[in-house]
């Protein structure tokens, strides 16, 4: 994309609602990520970050400065693209959500430069950007292979998010009685805190904002 972008929606702030947190949370088992419109990551469970990034610090969400993006880190991370057996299947997917999202928000200067970024740094993403293939939203099959608990296919359906300004939640999950439902429930009891310490996190977060 080049030249200007032209004159751009109004901005709105890309931050869960406690409603979106407590979805998450909620599904602590099952792996949970929320994306923004530029796919970006708002929020994930620990199930979640472990399944997706878990060489990334589970705290980036929370820092709009660090928060990871979904497409950068298929096209350029390397432990990210590993993940996918079924790689190329995965990049088409991300590449027409993006042609999706650009339907919805063709002046966002944010997204321009998204798409900016990867072109330069991505011979594939700029051949299959050249498609014009569009993806929505719904569910995706992937096989994945994970360094704590090996082979996984999983089975992702994102969900909008009322009033989300175009955030989803994605959820996770295999076949029942599977060998990758047992390598996700191996992955949860690896990377799920205890109740214990849940209940630690939730009463210092809960005494923060008290004290704000």
């Amino acid at each position: 994309m080049s030249g200007s972008p032209g004159p751009s929606r109004p901005c709105h702030p890309r931050k869960e609602g406690n409603s979106t947190w407590s979805k998450t949370k909620g599904s602590s088992t099952a792996p949970a990520v929320v994306l923004g419109r530029y796919s970006d990551v708002l929020a994930w469970n620990p199930t979640g970050h472990a399944l997706f990034a878990g060489h990334l610090d589970p705290r980036s969400p929370a820092q709009p400065g660090r928060r990871p993006n979904t497409a950068r880190l298929v096209f350029l991370d390397a432990h990210v693209r590993d993940l996918y057996d079924d790689w190329p299947k995965k990049a088409r997917d991300v590449v027409g959500k993006l042609r999706f999202a650009v339907g919805q928000y063709p002046n966002d200067p944010i997204l321009a430069s998204l798409i900016g970024e990867l072109v330069m740094h991505s011979k594939e993403f700029t051949a299959l950007w050249s498609e014009h293939r569009v993806r929505d939203w719904d569910i995706a099959t992937h096989r994945m292979r994970h360094p704590l608990v090996g082979p996984v296919d999983v089975i992702q359906q994102a969900m909008p998010l009322p009033n989300g300004r175009g955030q989803r939640l994605v959820i996770v999950t295999t076949e029942p009685d599977s060998p990758s439902r047992a390598a996700l429930t191996l992955l949860a009891q690896l990377t799920t805190p205890s109740a214990e310490h849940q209940q630690s996190i939730q009463n210092s977060v809960a005494g923060r904002t008290h004290g704000q």
